[in-house]
């Protein structure tokens, strides 16, 4: 029994719960959280633990039906094991490895994140001899003086004091920094101030949020789907090293959990493993991202769940959706099933009991833990820091299915006027749904403070609500890192001797000297195959690819090609450019992508107009 059902069960039997209001820890508001809340504020913390008796009620079925085994913590040593292997760094710790298959991704690394991975090389070390077994190689044969990567890192950590603090621009609106590596940051400001003195960052006393807008940069905005799947698994290896070097000075314990075995419900829909959902689900829709399912209860609840008072809040009947599921089970995939005669408010604990009866949570097992312990960061920038690195960390299926329901929450806000659903209101009531599972048992509060955790839980919730936009991006120094990941990867052979590499880097500084970055230049775009010929851009300091989109669209208008009229109006089909080879390997550019600047960046490259994928139109 966790602490949550130690708590919700004391002093009542379970006959009595069903009819008598949820147990809440003692009413102590959080001097950091609702201080100056208004009524209602305080009342969606006691909707967090009717949530909870909610979920135990209806969860009662599902038990007696299969058994969830209890989350296990990896042994000392493998935790290390699995997060090198995560990492791309498994090779370090294989004694008929050589250097050479690490120097591509170390070189990347800033100084920061060249520790983290120290520390986790030496406590797999340590665990390894207090087994008796064959010893690793000194660490310190790996992070050696003469290593590339030190020359690297001190160009890198040089000069950055200055670019880390948050200016407010014009509107009051506070940028959020992501040229510089996260962890790198919070060292910076480590040093810089204390703890205290940076309070007034944290969330306002009123409950607000403040605005933030992603810093500009002109190699444009990258979100998550614009790259291919080679550079977004190496974007996962190197935000998991930032994001363990970040938690690691900001004194956050990341613990990874794994799942005992469950007995799988006998369904089509409800209780599936979500990879194998989405799997069988583009048997139907290939191009799907998200599982059909839901989908359709997301379609449902926006045309008529959203004005619906208290949607998400007021739980529904239990027979009914009882029902409803069996209903779904049965005739959902043979499209025989009608949502005329269906209740919003069924369809919303349905959906919750979905996200629930999932057999891993959705934010994984690996990384639930973590996204619980956010709320344990007191600087909100930080905070976010890491929830947008964990977003990158989850599988697609997840990171899919986590953004369109983030959405649909978004939705249900912004009509707060008619249901009477604030966004505070509708991050109680979800955070249990997404935050516990009855794999991962949660950490049991001290005494006293169970209120408070209820709160922050709520908080972290709304954060994900609230920075959805910005958390779903690529932060630039990952982007950096990549390129020069790939660009280390075509030239490795550069590292087996130490005079070729520095001839060629020699060779390259003197190319550079005497062919300085030209003010403008024409280059050729690929239109895959919807022009007679490639398209010539003049490029200067200000062109963008919206400025190259444009021009596509008046050859296409003057060829009469690919055009659709719509009420007398001049449309276009969901073209982009891509950036493709060089030291990348596809990538979606951002309309406000200055051209000359990445084609400075990367002139190895082609640039291609082509179609989005159907799924990126669809999100």
């Amino acid at each position: 029994m966790t602490w949550l059902d130690s708590e919700l069960k004391s002093d009542t039997s379970s006959s009595e719960m069903s009819q008598a209001p949820c147990t809440k820890p003692p009413d102590r508001l959080s001097t950091d959280c609702l201080r100056s809340q208004d009524s209602l504020d305080r009342l969606s913390v006691d909707d967090f633990w009717q949530e909870v008796q909610n979920i135990q009620q209806s969860g009662s079925d599902s038990e007696q039906e299969g058994s969830v085994g209890d989350a296990k913590q990896p042994e000392e040593g493998e935790q290390e094991k699995e997060w090198l292997q995560d990492a791309g760094l498994s090779t370090l710790i294989s004694e008929d490895s050589e250097d050479v298959d690490n120097v591509g991704l170390l070189s990347t690394l800033t100084r920061t994140q060249a520790a983290a991975v120290q520390r986790r090389l030496d406590t797999y070390t340590c665990s390894v001899r207090k087994k008796n077994k064959q010893p690793v190689r000194d660490v310190r044969d790996i992070f050696r003086a003469d290593n590339p990567k030190k020359a690297l890192m001190e160009t890198k950590d040089s000069g950055r004091d200055s670019q880390t603090r948050s200016p407010l621009d014009s509107c009051g609106r506070e940028f959020f920094i992501t040229d510089v590596a996260y962890s790198d940051q919070a060292a910076i400001l480590q040093k810089q101030t204390k703890l205290q003195s940076r309070n007034s960052r944290r969330r306002k006393d009123d409950g607000t949020l403040p605005k933030l807008i992603s810093a500009q940069c002109r190699l444009g905005v990258t979100r998550i789907g614009d790259l291919s799947a080679q550079d977004m698994k190496k974007v996962r290896q190197l935000a998991l090293i930032d994001m363990t070097a970040l938690c690691d000075i900001l004194e956050v314990e990341l613990k990874r959990h794994k799942l005992g075995k469950r007995k799988l419900h006998e369904s089509c829909l409800f209780g599936v493993p979500l990879a194998t959902l989405v799997e069988n689900d583009q048997k139907i829709k290939p191009t799907t991202t998200v599982p059909l399912i839901l989908q359709a209860m997301f379609s449902f609840l926006e045309k008529k769940g959203l004005d619906s008072e208290g949607i998400l809040r007021v739980p529904g009947s239990q027979s009914r959706i009882k029902n409803l599921q069996q209903k779904l089970e049965t005739n959902f995939y043979p499209g025989l099933f009608s949502w005329e005669e269906v209740n919003p408010n069924d369809v919303a604990a349905l959906l919750k009991k979905f996200i629930r009866e999932l057999p891993a949570p959705l934010l994984t097992p690996e990384h639930l833990h973590t996204f619980n312990t956010v709320q344990d960061i007191q600087d909100l920038q930080q905070r976010l820091h890491v929830l947008n690195l964990l977003v990158l960390l989850l599988p697609e299926p997840n990171r899919s299915t986590l953004k369109a329901l983030l959405e649909y929450l978004e939705k249900v806000v912004s009509r707060e006027n008619k249901n009477r659903m604030s966004l505070w209101n509708v991050s109680t009531i979800m955070a249990p749904n997404l935050f516990m599972h009855k794999g991962v048992p949660p950490s049991k509060p001290a005494e006293g403070d169970e209120k408070e955790q209820a709160e922050r839980a709520a908080d972290v919730m709304r954060l994900l609500i609230q920075y959805q936009d910005l958390l779903w991006t690529i932060p630039n120094f990952l982007m950096v890192q990549v390129r020069k990941l790939n660009e280390n990867s075509s030239r490795r052979y550069q590292f087996y001797d130490r005079r070729i590499k520095n001839l060629l880097r020699k060779m390259q500084s003197e190319k550079t000297e005497k062919n300085p970055p030209e003010p403008y230049r024409t280059v050729k775009i690929q239109a895959a195959h919807l022009l007679s010929d490639s398209m010539e851009v003049r490029l200067d300091t200000e062109s963008r690819a919206g400025d190259a989109l444009a021009q596509f669209h008046m050859n296409l208008r003057s060829m009469g090609n690919s055009v659709v009229k719509r009420n007398g109006s001049t449309a276009y089909p969901d073209y982009a450019i891509y950036e493709v080879g060089g030291n990348i390997g596809e990538h979606c550019l951002d309309p406000n992508t200055h051209l000359l600047d990445l084609y400075n960046n990367n002139p190895s490259g082609e640039w291609i107009i082509k179609l989005r994928p159907a799924s990126d139109r669809l999100l």
